[in-house]
């Protein structure tokens, strides 16, 4: 076959080869990938914690809700085991919840209301340890104008102004609590659905599925316990103060209850007003005493009775704990700070545990379940290798 010739019009020239692209980097592009992301999903966690933050006013409420609707699904489905309709059962369940939050939250506005009317008595002692302080200060060698601005901290207005302004805000708890129900209402519907739902996915979604179940089984068993148990503590520690003539032992036993949701940190935030209001009424003596009490409670509550109850069901690290309530508390206020292990154990859920690839993280995040056991094989291994070489010795 005759070529074209170079000269014709419709002749196309060969084209060339494309260059073939040079070879990616095995050592440099899995790393610099990695980083991205990381740096990617840094960003996007700070942007996601600021909009909470700026929506905290609703959001605080619904987790909240959604917490406490976790709690009481059984019940619902329990009355309904026994012939309750289904509306009547939730109805109900919902109902019996609402009014416990609402005496919880009348309780607190009395027992601050009471605070509030004796605060004043105490003024000179107030003053009294102001001035003391301030003389320890100078002998020191700090400044008169430090000294005296240090000084205007101890005047009770201030506290009562806090706490007038605290139970004037209160009253707007009705708000908060009516925003409760009506989530509780709509959640409580929505979950009627729930269990058809879970089986709808466990055919294309297995491992999510698991997630959230046992995400909702951990929160249940956790919540349930802390809130039986913070009860006992509260009454405890409140009839304690009581006999130690401590002022307003009702509020601080109410503090004790709250706090005992916030873990590493509520003891310390618990134990200060009773504190200070014992060394005014009893001095050193009934200091000693609270200390003595709230130490030995939460040490039995917090260290022996709650981990063997509620057992590995939050397997999270003290340091990741201690993080969350921080984190949470900065975020959503002092819901967030009650509500840090609950709302973590959701980010574990969403990121770690529903992403099969992902769950190989969950022992550096505190399930060390596996790990202790594999600490004891090889201690106990180290043990019967000296006990071997002892005897070879001999």
């Amino acid at each position: 076959m005759p070529r074209t010739p170079a000269w014709w019009p419709f002749h196309r020239p060969a084209r060339k080869p494309e260059p073939t692209p040079p070879p990616p980097d095995p050592d440099a592009s899995p790393t610099q990938g990695r980083s991205v992301r990381i740096l990617l999903g840094l960003a996007a966690g700070v942007v996601v914690a600021f909009g909470m933050a700026a929506i905290g006013g609703i959001l605080a409420p619904t987790l909240l809700a959604l917490i406490l609707t976790i709690c009481v699904q059984p019940v619902g489905r329990w009355l309904v085991s026994r012939g309750t309709p289904g509306g009547l059962a939730t109805g109900a369940v919902i109902l019996v919840l609402f009014l416990l939050l609402a005496g919880f939250f009348g309780i607190l506005v009395i027992a601050v209301a009471q605070f509030v009317g004796m605060l004043p008595n105490y003024s000179a002692q107030f003053q009294q340890i102001g001035t003391q302080i301030g003389a320890w200060l100078q002998s020191i060698g700090l400044g008169q104008a430090q000294v005296q601005q240090l000084a205007k901290g101890f005047d009770p207005t201030k506290f009562v102004n806090f706490f007038t302004g605290l139970l004037g805000g209160a009253f707007g708890l009705i708000t908060f609590l009516v925003i409760i129900l009506t989530m509780l209402i709509l959640m409580a519907a929505d979950a009627a659905y729930t269990p058809m739902l879970l089986r709808q996915l466990e055919p294309t979604k297995p491992d999510l599925v698991f997630a959230f179940s046992s995400f909702a089984r951990s929160v249940r068993r956790y919540m349930v316990v802390t809130t039986v148990l913070g009860v006992v503590q509260g009454v405890i520690n409140g009839v304690a103060l009581v006999l130690l003539g401590v002022p307003a032992a009702l509020l601080w036993a109410i503090l004790s209850f709250l706090c005992s949701f916030i873990p590493n940190v509520g003891y310390f935030i618990a134990i200060i007003p009773p504190i200070v209001f014992g060394y005014l009424t009893g001095g050193w003596t009934s200091v000693i005493a609270v200390i003595i009490v709230y130490g030995v409670i939460n040490a039995v509550v917090q260290s022996i009775v709650q981990p063997k109850v509620v057992g590995n069901a939050v397997a999270l690290s003290q340091t990741l704990t201690f993080f969350s309530v921080l984190f949470w508390a900065i975020v959503l206020g002092p819901i967030g700070a009650i509500l840090a292990v609950p709302l973590t154990l959701l980010g574990r859920t969403i990121l770690i545990d529903s992403d099969p690839d992902a769950r190989a993280w969950r022992p550096v995040l505190g399930d060390l379940g596996e790990t202790r056991a594999r600490m004891n094989e090889e201690l106990a291994a180290r043990k019967a290798a000296r006990i071997e070489r002892k005897a070879g010795g001999a």
